[in-house]
């Protein structure tokens, strides 16, 4: 017997993004600070250890994994399996911004006037531009 479905109840959403860290709540803290957002209330694993902590934008969870065996891409020799791009109304100001809150600026610069790459605290890169006007 075959079950059909309409195509509207088979089209998913997606309501979160899972990112692996050396330290979570370092990294849902300072993803917080630049999204405009707070850390929510983390996620204990089986023996009661704070191990995720999420992070709600507008209606997307972002949930920073704490992962004793992440390591940071090795960019940009490695491949990055993800990244985060970030648009600000002043880049400017947020660059300065991320890089007190604990982000760095990598030499390599592919992204010419177009964007500006920094690495979070954890070492995973991330690009931030100008926000288009809308």
């Amino acid at each position: 017997m075959s079950t059909t479905h309409s195509a509207d109840a088979l089209k998913g959403s997606v309501t979160s993004y899972a990112i692996w860290a050396d330290d979570g709540r370092r990294l849902a803290e300072f993803y917080a600070a630049a999204l405009g957002s707070e850390v929510g209330e983390p996620y204990s694993d089986e023996h009661g250890n704070e191990v995720a902590f999420p992070v709600t934008v507008g209606d997307t969870m972002y949930i920073f994994w704490t992962s004793s065996s992440f390591t940071a891409p090795a960019w940009p020799q490695q491949d990055l399996p993800f990244h985060m791009d970030l648009a600000f109304p002043d880049a400017v100001a947020a660059e300065k911004r991320l890089l007190e809150l604990g982000a760095s600026k990598p030499d390599f610069q592919p992204g010419g006037d177009h964007w500006t790459v920094l690495l979070d605290p954890c070492g995973q890169p991330l690009c931030i531009s100008q926000a288009q006007p809308s």
